[in-house]
């Protein structure tokens, strides 16, 4: 199950990410926002980054208008790894090298064809599983030792 957030300037990529999963037949649960009105983007970010900490959801995919804020939002959460990535490379090394769960992108940033490209990419990526790579996420979820 893949969590979708947005806010009011990523609201049109994400009904463009929706019928691509309704595609490719993935299951999603949509955690909003509904319009083009205005609102705020770290709620939606939380309310995905608390479906992958209770294991509603496996991943995630949120959008605002540049991708920035809400990923920092996210990345506050315990368990999150977010990732903005603007290009397949960055999604599909994301996932090999850090384990990324949630996938961000930029509706004002990346156009429709590229975005479902990054998408497919990010959701068909397996983690690495290499010692190395859980070794830093191991770091990044303790960074205290």
């Amino acid at each position: 199950m893949i969590g979708l957030g947005c806010d009011h300037s990523g609201y049109e990529l994400m009904q463009e990410v929706k019928k691509h999963l309704d595609k490719r037949e993935i299951l999603y649960q949509n955690f909003g926002c509904y319009s083009k009105d205005s609102v705020d983007y770290p709620d939606y970010a939380r309310q995905v980054g608390h479906a992958l900490q209770e294991g509603s959801c496996d991943k995630g995919i949120l959008i605002c208008g540049t991708g920035i804020g809400i990923s920092i939002m996210a990345n506050k959460m315990s368990g999150i790894r977010a990732a903005l990535c603007s290009d397949c490379f960055s999604a599909e090394a994301t996932r090999l090298h850090n384990d990324a769960n949630i996938l961000v992108m930029g509706g004002r940033v990346i156009g429709v064809g590229l975005a479902m490209k990054i998408v497919d990419t990010f959701l068909d990526t397996p983690f690495s599983e290499e010692e190395r790579h859980k070794r830093r996420i191991y770091k990044i979820e303790h960074p205290e030792t």
